[in-house]
């Protein structure tokens, strides 16, 4: 890096590992954290931390937080456990979604059936919401959305005689939305939406829910997924209409201009993953394109990655990757090719992170590509996934 731009670093440092107390200047509870030192030099996007949700493996209680701190240029691992030590059993068990509104932090932990409120200029908890299954979360100015499978799982046993693994338990209720008071801190109301929702969005006093069916697809008597989405009234919290728009969806974008993007990762075989825009003025479904396995949203344009040979699993990858704005397709080139996204965050037109998990066991990367080229990688937690920028 540039010797100005350390100057520069050094002095936002100075500034940023600061806040005010009874207004006097105190450092920043987590200032003392250190990391590894990376260039962000290239990145024009105002931040004060890029935080990074690790997932960790299900039922090993070992997702995590990290983060990437603007003021000296470091990626900080393991943040949670670090300023919360009281906190005995970390993270939790598969953090599945994370979420910045003002000052705080937002973590969903799926397994765990918490949702986590930490303030996101420490990472020192505020509360630890209780929510079964939750999976994805969303705001308005008055309350944050959580989508639940309400305790939907299916338990597989492998059976010698047959050779393969077979569902000896389950349960599928229909899934929840749950709605969560940003002044007390509590769950005041649930409705009941589609089989196993994903992916939440808020758009014009409306709540747009992405509905799955992922254990639904497993179970008799239709082995179907969900396709609709589940609309619902914010100021009545109901169900206003439900629309058919593909099946297996995951990602829920609103772009602000009253189209919401959904993502489907298909059915694995005959379906491809695909991006679709709902348009809110007529609830009418129109798909973008193939390939969306992987999506993100950055200032009304919805970036995707997608394996052009998902169907064969033999056959190396080779990502395609575009972006759609205002109803229109694009090209977009990070130079990720032959790179395993498992999740990513757009910074800007020429910067993303690039979460890799690896093998899913021991812990992944997070690396920036910037202007077409990798510019530098370090080593996260157990499959880095999810972002949210500070």
């Amino acid at each position: 890096m540039k010797k100005a731009a350390l100057l520069l670093l050094c002095g936002a440092l100075a500034f940023c590992a600061c806040q005010k107390e009874n207004g006097k200047e105190t450092p920043s509870k987590d200032a003392e954290l250190t990391g590894e030192k990376v260039d962000i030099s290239s990145i024009s996007t105002s931040f004060t931390k890029v935080f990074v949700l690790n997932e960790g493996g299900m039922g090993s209680n070992n997702a995590s937080l990290d983060f990437l701190r603007k003021s000296d240029a470091s990626y900080v691992t393991g943040t949670f456990k670090k300023m919360n030590p009281e906190v005995a059993g970390g993270l939790g068990d598969v953090g599945n979604d994370v979420a910045v509104n003002g000052d705080q932090l937002w973590i969903i932990v799926n397994n765990s059936g918490i949702v986590e409120v930490l303030s996101a200029k420490d990472e020192t908890e505020i509360a630890a919401i209780q929510v079964p299954t939750p999976r994805n979360i969303a705001f308005d100015d008055k309350y944050a959305y959580v989508t639940s499978w309400a305790g939907a799982y299916a338990t597989y046993t492998y059976n010698a005689d047959l050779g393969y693994s077979t569902i000896t338990d389950s349960k599928n209720p229909k899934g929840q939305l749950y709605r969560i008071d940003l002044k007390t801190l509590k769950v005041d109301k649930q409705v009941e939406v589609g089989y196993q929702p994903e992916g939440v969005a808020c758009y014009g006093g409306k709540i747009y829910v992405a509905n799955s069916g992922g254990i639904s697809s497993q179970l008799p008597p239709n082995y179907s997924y969900d396709n609709t989405v589940s609309i619902i009234d914010a100021a009545s919290f109901t169900v206003s209409a439900t629309v058919q728009a593909v099946i297996n969806m995951k990602y829920a974008f609103a772009d602000g201009k009253g189209l919401v993007y959904l993502s489907t990762f298909g059915d694995y075989y005959s379906v491809h993953s695909g991006l679709y825009a709902l348009n809110t003025a007529d609830n009418k479904v129109t798909k973008m394109g193939d390939y969306a396995s992987v999506a993100a949203i950055k200032d009304g344009t919805v970036y995707c990655i997608g394996n052009e040979n998902e169907f064969d699993y033999t056959a190396a990858a080779k990502w395609k990757t575009w972006k759609c704005s205002n109803g229109s397709t694009g090209t977009w080139n990070p130079g990720l090719e032959g790179a395993t996204p498992y999740g990513i965050c757009v910074l800007d037109a020429d910067n993303v992170l690039i979460g890799d998990a690896g093998d899913y066991f021991n812990p992944g990367t997070v690396s920036l590509y910037s202007k077409g080229a990798k510019a530098w990688s370090v080593t996260a937690g157990v499959c880095p996934g999810h972002f949210a920028i500070y």
